[in-house]
């Protein structure tokens, strides 16, 4: 608790008092980039672990090597964040000792309750659409009527010119192809459909020749 004095008018005091918490300060530290041998060598492991009992006797810690960082846990946050003051970028075995206040993380439920379904419309199939969603009509294709006709009315031989040449594009012309039934070499697929088509010839199995066992003797 810290109280302040103020003097106000008519030689009247006003005391102000204001309640600081500490209950929202995190009371264990982190310490980063700690050396590697710290994991291993027991003496250099007893050195750092005098730096924070100087602070408070009960101080736990928990070794993190594969992360080569140090949890160091306080009994009280104020313990903590005087720790931190006194030995933050502070030198020890040759380099300098890094220390942050551990994040606190808390949840409102003991249990881990699994996320709301926002995206769920996006499962295929989706279970249910989203509120306001519609199915979307498929666009009218577009038919372009004029060139049809135009094409419609070409013989064999004749070209119809889609798009005139510009000095910086060229030209696109339609040529109709003749038609192969003029030619007088061609069959003439229209007989030949008249014509009663020969028979297809049966096919006849060869007979199996009969078997004699031979008689032994």
């Amino acid at each position: 608790m810290q109280r302040a004095e103020n003097g106000g008018g008519g030689g009247e005091e006003e005391e102000a008092t204001v309640d600081v918490q500490f209950t929202d300060l995190p009371n264990a530290l982190i310490a980063c980039k700690a050396p590697e041998d710290l994991f291993t060598d027991g003496i250099l492991k007893a050195r750092f672990e005098a730096l924070f009992r100087s602070f408070d006797p009960e101080v736990q810690f928990q070794y993190f090597k594969s992360f080569r960082r140090v949890r160091i846990s306080f009994s009280d946050a104020l313990v903590a964040a005087e720790a931190r003051l006194r030995l933050h970028k502070t030198d020890f075995n040759g380099k300098e000792m890094r220390l942050y206040f551990a994040q606190s993380v808390h949840i409102g439920s003991p249990r881990l309750e699994p996320p709301k379904p926002d995206k769920q419309f996006l499962i295929s199939p989706p279970a249910s659409p989203p509120v306001g969603w519609e199915q979307s009509k498929d666009a009218t294709p577009v038919i372009n009527y004029d060139l049809l006709c135009a094409i419609s009315k070409l013989g064999p031989g004749d070209k119809y010119e889609l798009h005139t040449a510009t000095p910086t594009t060229p030209s696109v012309v339609v040529h109709v192809c003749e038609d192969e039934r003029d030619d007088s070499s061609a069959p003439d697929d229209s007989d030949q459909d008249d014509r009663p088509r020969p028979p297809r010839p049966k096919i006849i199995q060869t007979r199996r020749p009969d078997f004699t066992p031979a008689v032994e003797q």
